[in-house]
């Protein structure tokens, strides 16, 4: 067997027969893939490493293919050190397995990642290259990122027997909008914040009000990104706040619907100072009906397990769909 850096004019028809491969054997719920969808996904982004997409190769074909990916572009307090090596992928023949294929790959990445400079291999959902995958029981509803290893598949046991531990645990969770029922009380949940001099609703940009409080307070350089983006374009999406004293201390979105027909966001979130409120359930009940308005079918998040936001996710229709791991190892 020989581990070496792959080819993608030679490699790429073997390495997504084994993809499709796994994906008809049910054995991952990525989406299915085409050479187009490779090249779009993985070459095409601005943080990939021909070095980390490695294959094995046995009897002069491909047994195995794994990927990796270290950032290029930072947010924020991000930098080369303080950002792991990401994993994003990988893939065994069912005939070469139980052979060293998979663990062999795993091995030459994280040595590839250690040269890169990187002392941590991770895979989460903060890998820059997001990768589909489908609402198992749905009608091919989809989600635009795994958040992590699927606890499901073989792959969380096998990377726990590579050395990675299970650091923290992600749910996926999912809602067909045709069952969305608003709260008989939204109404006036959203006169009584008014009353306490919190707005509700969509936010006008116009109105420049200050937004690096509540991001400092949450913690997020990724949300202080968001809305620094969609507020500075000259036709931004909707975006849903709440807002007190021309700052905004709350916000969902921004509202998109993606061609699979998915109410698409970034997240929800609420400043720890305006906190046990109701401003989350407001906020995230306007979202499904700017979803429904925009002609969405379906939404999906993924949450932490123990976040106590599930509780509103939950009252508002949602189920659990998946859990994924978010996984780490030294180098």
């Amino acid at each position: 067997m020989r581990i070496r850096t792959m080819v993608p004019a030679q490699d790429l028809p073997a390495v997504v027969s084994l993809w499709n491969g796994s994906v008809r054997a049910k054995e991952v719920v990525y989406a299915p893939l085409s050479e187009a969808y490779f090249t779009s996904k993985f070459i095409s982004n601005p943080n990939y490493s021909p070095e980390l997409s490695l294959v094995a190769e046995m009897d002069n074909k491909v047994a195995g293919f794994i990927n990796g990916v270290c950032k290029k572009a930072f947010l924020p307090k991000e930098t080369a050190q303080n950002t792991p090596g990401y994993l994003t992928c990988f893939f065994v023949h069912p005939a070469c397995r139980l052979q060293g294929v998979g663990s062999q790959l795993v091995a030459a990445l994280c040595a590839r990642m250690k040269d890169a400079g990187k002392t941590r291999a991770a895979c989460s959902g903060n890998n820059p290259i997001n990768l589909d995958w489908t609402i198992p029981d749905t009608p091919g509803h989809d989600h635009n990122n795994a958040p992590g290893m699927d606890m499901e598949s073989q792959g969380y046991e096998f990377l726990l027997k590579c050395g990675f531990d299970d650091v923290y645990r992600e749910v996926a969770m999912y809602l067909n909008l045709a069952d969305y029922r608003a709260p008989e009380d939204l109404a006036q949940r959203r006169q009584k914040l008014l009353d306490e001099g919190v707005y509700t609703g969509r936010y006008d940009v116009s109105l420049g009000y200050e937004f690096d409080g509540m991001c400092d307070r949450v913690g997020s350089e990724y949300w202080r990104k968001v809305l620094q983006d969609e507020t500075s374009k000259a036709s931004p999406r909707p975006i849903l706040v709440a807002t007190y004293n021309k700052s905004i201390v709350g916000f969902t979105g921004p509202v998109d619907r993606q061609p699979s027909g998915r109410g698409w966001f970034t997240g929800i979130c609420t400043d720890p100072l305006f906190e046990r409120r109701g401003i989350a359930t407001v906020l995230f009940n306007l979202l499904m009906q700017e979803f429904i308005q925009a002609g969405a079918q379906f939404s999906t998040l993924f949450t932490g397990d123990t976040n106590h936001a599930q509780r509103i996710y939950t009252k508002t229709g949602f189920r659990v769909a998946r859990r994924f791991s978010v996984m780490q190892r030294s180098l």
